[in-house]
């Protein structure tokens, strides 16, 4: 788990060093295959459910899901969604992060920094005997603290051997409610949270989720391991 983590952290890190005005959404897609394939490693997300990419580029409305494309070329201004997964050894890491195109709004960089400031408020409280009620608390209060909204259709997730294990980790919740953190288990935590409402829809194509008001979103996430000396990060890589 911490390899696959790390592989997958530091795909994120390249495809970051590539993003730029001018850029596409299938080459950042290429950039993160190349690095994850390099590793000895496995994309997760190409042909997972179907999905016909290596990376979830998701840009400005789009919440999660967004296909890669080469048609798609990002602009100063945007913000965009970077979602990978990477398989070793049997495996695997999930990991999020949102990076700003050039210069962005004010509101952009302070979505993107309210999110991120979300996971860590609810990493403050993972701890082995906590409860899942109090990951969900901790995200949806600093959110709606700062004005924004956390999408409810979609939530976090255990990860291991897949990348979609139980239990299910809402980014909204009742502190002191849920199932109980044990040691030993691996989450993903990933506040998906919106400028506007927290209310979101599926495209045509069958992946790409918007949000509803046309407004920006955020996503921040990394993988957990739930240990005796406390949270485990998994995925950030410095």
């Amino acid at each position: 788990m911490r390899d696959a983590g790390r592989i997958t952290g530091e795909a994120i890190l390249a495809a970051g060093e590539a993003i730029k005005p001018g850029v596409t959404t299938a080459h950042i897609d290429h950039v993160i295959k190349t690095y994850i394939e390099k590793c000895g490693a496995i994309p997760t997300f190409l042909g997972y459910g179907g999905f016909p990419a290596s990376a979830c580029v998701s840009v400005n409305d789009e919440v999660i899901h967004g296909i890669p494309s080469h048609a798609r070329v990002l602009k100063e201004g945007d913000i965009v969604k970077i979602d990978v997964g990477a398989t070793y050894r049997g495996f695997t890491g999930d990991s999020a992060r949102t990076f700003p195109v050039g210069a962005v709004s004010d509101e952009a960089t302070r979505l993107i920094r309210v999110t991120e400031e979300s996971f860590y408020a609810a990493l403050a409280v993972i701890c082995e005997g906590a409860r899942i009620g109090d990951i969900g608390h901790a995200v949806q209060s600093h959110c709606e603290k700062n004005g924004f909204s956390v999408v409810r259709r979609y939530v976090g997730h255990g990860v291991g051997a897949d990348l979609h294990e139980d239990p299910e980790i809402p980014n909204f919740g009742i502190a002191g409610h849920g199932a109980r953190l044990l040691r030993g288990m691996t989450i993903a935590v990933e506040p998906m949270v919106n400028a506007g409402t927290h209310e979101v829809y599926e495209m045509p194509d069958g992946w790409t989720v918007k949000t509803k008001d046309g407004k920006l979103s955020a996503h921040y996430e990394h993988s957990i391991a739930i240990t005796e000396n406390g949270p485990e990060l998994l995925t950030r890589v410095e």
